[in-house]
C-alpha cells in the first residue's frame, strides 16, 4: 500500500492539536455560525498549512458547520450538503439576515419555549432557518441530531445565559456566503465541475467498515460504507484531474486501505460529540492529501 506518512510524523506517532501554534487559526476570516457534529474548527491549525496559495476555485460538499470555508472564504466557492434544512439555513442567512435576526430576537431561551420550537415544523423558509439556529444554539452540548423519523430530538441544554440570536455573527456569515454557490446534492455530483487548480475539501461522516466508531449513531442512516468507498474513488478521480484534494476521515485500517497514493497526516484530539464527559475519549483522525 503506497501511503505516505506526513514527514513531521514517525510511524505510530500522532499530532495533537494542542501542540500546534495558532497563527493560522488567528487568521481565520470568520468563525462558523453553527456548531455541527464533526465540525473541524479544532483541526484548522492542521488543515490550513496544507492549503496551496494558487487555488482558483473551492469545493466543499460536506459543508456542515463550514469551519474551513469560513476561515478561508476563497473566491469561486461551491458549497453543498445533503441536509436540506442546513442548506436552507445558509440560503436564508445570506439572503434575509435582518429578517432572520428579527425573528430570532423574539424567541425566548426557556425550557418550555425550546420544546415548543422543537416540536414545530415551520413551512416558511426563514422560520425554518431560525428554528435550526435556535435549536443548535440551545440544545444539549450544541448537538444537531435527528431520530429515525427525521425529527430533531436533542434535549434542552439549560444554558439560560445563552442568546439564540447573535446579530453580528449572522451578518458576518451572510457577507461570507454572499459570493458562494450553495446547493443540496450528493458529493459526487457537487464536485463534478472541479478541474485543475481547484481545492476540494471532503469531510464525510466517519463511518468505518465494521461500524465501530464514535460517530456512527449520528450518521448511520445517511452515510454508508459504500459511500466511503465511492468517496475514495471520487477523491482519486479529482486528484487525477489536477485538483488539490484534502480528506478528513477516521483513523482506521479500513479507511487507510482506500486512499493508496495519498499522503497521511494523523491527528489526535478530544471528542466533543459524546453526551457525557466520560465518553469524550481521545479520537484519532487522519487528513489525506495529494501532491499536484
Amino acid at each position: 500500500m503506497q501511503l505516505h506518512l506526513d514527514s513531521s510524523l514517525a510511524v505510530g506517532q500522532h499530532h495533537n492539536h494542542s501542540d500546534v501554534s495558532t497563527p493560522a487559526l488567528a487568521k481565520a476570516k470568520c468563525m462558523p455560525l453553527l456548531k455541527w457534529p464533526g465540525g473541524k474548527r479544532a483541526l484548522l491549525p492542521h488543515i490550513l498549512p496544507l492549503i496551496p496559495n494558487d487555488v482558483n476555485s473551492y469545493y466543499e460538499p460536506f459543508l456542515g458547520g463550514g469551519a474551513l470555508y469560513f476561515a478561508l472564504q476563497p473566491p469561486d466557492s461551491f458549497l453543498s450538503d445533503t441536509n436540506p434544512d442546513l442548506i436552507n439555513c445558509y440560503l436564508q442567512v445570506r439572503k434575509r439576515p435582518e429578517e432572520l435576526t428579527t425573528l430570532l430576537a423574539g424567541m425566548r431561551n426557556s425550557e418550555a419555549d425550546y420544546y415548543r420550537v422543537r416540536s414545530e415544523t415551520p413551512m416558511d423558509s426563514v422560520a425554518r432557518a431560525a428554528r435550526l439556529i435556535y435549536l443548535t444554539a440551545l440544545s444539549f452540548n450544541g448537538i444537531y441530531r435527528l431520530n429515525l423519523h427525521g425529527q430533531f430530538n436533542v434535549p434542552y441544554g439549560h444554558r439560560t445565559h445563552s442568546a439564540p440570536c447573535d446579530p453580528d455573527k449572522i451578518r458576518k456569515t451572510s457577507d461570507a456566503l454572499s459570493p458562494a454557490h450553495l446547493s443540496c446534492e450528493d458529493f459526487e455530483e457537487a464536485t463534478r465541475s472541479a478541474g485543475e487548480g481547484a481545492l476540494v475539501y471532503l469531510d464525510p461522516p466517519y463511518t468505518v467498515a465494521h461500524g465501530n466508531n464514535g460517530f456512527l449513531r449520528y450518521n448511520s442512516k445517511i452515510y454508508t460504507w459504500h459511500d466511503q468507498v465511492r468517496l475514495a474513488e471520487v477523491a482519486k478521480a479529482l486528484s487525477n484531474r489536477g485538483c488539490r484534494v484534502l480528506v478528513s476521515n477516521a483513523d482506521h485500517p479500513a479507511i487507510l486501505a482506500l486512499y493508496e497514493g495519498f499522503r497521511v497526516k494523523r491527528i489526535s484530539r478530544g471528542s466533543q460529540i459524546a453526551a457525557s464527559s466520560q465518553a469524550r475519549r481521545p479520537v484519532s483522525e487522519i487528513i489525506f492529501y495529494n501532491e499536484v
